[in-house]
């Protein structure tokens, strides 16, 4: 607020001294010399004007209308459903029981989305068929180990083929 009052001085003095120089001078009439003069003042007015409301607008808070419209910034999240897709993949690699149980009808659900109709051995192959077959056997231990994830990486590689 401070600089603003030295700098609309600092432009009336400078635009004053203007004045006085050209009514010595008197390259125009008075008339327009004072209207000239005017209208500088004006438009140092206006700017000053225009730059303190803005200035008060970014400072007080709003009215309890804007405030009530105003949305609250959401933090960026993971889709839900990432997260859930993640967790099977974890699970099933530790777990041979998850796997079978979660992880492997989750498999065979994108396959048959990509193929549009039910898995058979020659879309898929060997390794991916004898883990994605529907009549595939509980494992004996659900217990064991599941999937290493880079063995579901080579079977997510032939499902993505498809």
């Amino acid at each position: 607020m401070r600089n603003e009052r030295r700098r609309v001085g600092l432009l009336v003095a400078g635009v004053t001294v203007v004045l006085v120089v050209l009514l010595g001078v008197r390259p125009v009439s008075y008339e327009r010399i004072v209207a000239g003069y005017v209208l500088a003042l004006a438009a140092i007015g206006l700017g000053a004007a225009t730059r303190l409301l803005g200035e008060r607008r970014t400072t007080e808070p709003g009215s309890a209308f804007e405030s009530a419209l105003a949305r609250a910034a959401v933090p960026p999240t993971r889709p839900p459903e990432l997260v859930r897709v993640e967790r099977e993949i974890v699970l099933g690699a530790t777990n041979a029981g998850h796997l079978h149980r979660r992880l492997l009808p989750l498999l065979r659900d994108a396959a048959v989305a990509r193929l549009g109709t039910r898995l058979t051995h020659e879309q898929l192959g060997d390794e991916a068929w004898e883990l994605l077959r529907p009549d595939r056997p509980e494992p004996r231990d659900r217990n064991a180990p599941g999937l290493p994830l880079r063995r579901l990486r080579e079977i997510v590689t032939v499902l993505e083929r498809l």
